[in-house]
């Protein structure tokens, strides 16, 4: 196994951690903690995708991680907001 396949495995391994530990009511939706698994996961496997040359899981990993960024922005600004 290539240090590639173990970059793409840790990949993996965060989006598949944060949903489980969502469905098991560990990570909340709107969670730090949740979306910050998830950017790194996705980012990791859009890395992974791009030396691989796979357009599509390119594009997948690439707007599943930014939505997890925004979701960061987003609650980072409400929780700037109400302090």
């Amino acid at each position: 196994m290539s240090l590639l396949d173990l970059f793409g495995f840790s990949g993996m391994i965060l989006l598949l951690a944060a949903f489980l530990l969502n469905q098991i009511n560990y990570f909340a939706n709107d969670s730090v903690a949740y979306h910050v698994f998830n950017l790194l996961g996705a980012y990791i496997l859009t890395y992974y995708a791009i030396v691989l040359g796979n357009t599509p899981f390119i594009i997948l990993e690439f707007v599943w991680g930014s939505f997890s960024l925004y979701q960061l922005t987003i609650n980072r600004t409400r929780n700037t907001k109400t302090t």
